[in-house]
């Protein structure tokens, strides 16, 4: 394996450190209201106190265990399948792919994984909007961050986080010659958004998923490279 293994949040907290500025900034700030409520008015602290619960709950970072096989596409973000559609793809695969769309609310967490494991082969950054992460023109117009991945065999994926109307900030703490492993964490979009991942249509991939159908980073299985889709499950 080309490379060195991405510098994630490989540490053990049920935080991600990807959250460390905003935690603290969150708890001087909230602290500092709810100590001044407390001296004044009470029952108001309660606001605060959890507004800090909520931050704390944005940045949670569970332990997954992944689920075996390789072949086996994991999502990449918490969420809800948004949707799934064959669209030309040229900023890495140069070529039909199978996009499947993840939506991700400021209730999921936020934690993006590694859908397969393999050499970081692109990395890139678009600058664009901040519209609904839900509309269909967000996937085209918002801002995103690009990661190509090259499995050993050879096959290309590529993973496409998209900023939305409250997320503003992407983070992705991989760079190219980087090996990810499957369910590894590469960064977050901060405070919701959508994510993406484009599967070669030439590729033999049957999807296991559908929209509307709720995922987990890590976990769930979005479906099989080398499966030929057309094959009955």
């Amino acid at each position: 394996m080309g490379g060195v293994a991405c510098g994630v949040c490989e540490l053990r907290w049920p935080l991600a450190r990807y959250g460390t500025r905003e935690i603290a900034a969150g708890t001087v700030l909230l602290g500092g209201a709810a100590a001044l409520a407390a001296a004044t008015l009470p029952w108001l602290a309660v606001v605060p106190a959890a507004l800090w619960v909520f931050l704390l709950s944005f940045f949670r970072d569970p332990e997954r265990a992944t689920p075996e096989g390789e072949a086996r596409l994991l999502s990449p973000a918490d969420g809800r399948v948004a949707d799934i559609e064959t669209v030309r793809e040229d900023e890495f695969l140069h070529a039909d792919a199978l996009r499947i769309g993840i939506f991700m609310s400021v209730f999921n967490v936020h934690v993006n994984r590694a859908p397969a494991s393999g050499r970081v082969a692109y990395r890139g950054y678009r600058p664009g909007k901040f519209l609904n992460a839900l509309g269909a023109a967000a996937s085209d117009q918002n801002e995103c961050s690009f990661v190509g991945l090259e499995r050993p065999d050879g096959t290309r994926l590529l993973v496409r986080q998209i900023a939305g109307l409250i997320a503003r900030r992407i983070v992705c703490d991989c760079q190219v010659g980087d090996h990810l492993h499957r369910g590894q964490r590469f960064g977050m979009v901060k405070f919701g958004s959508r994510l993406e991942v484009y599967v070669p249509a030439s590729a033999p991939f049957r999807p296991t998923v559908a929209v509307g159908d709720r995922v987990k980073a890590g976990l769930t299985v979005l479906g099989e490279l080398g499966a030929d889709e057309r094959a009955p499950a």
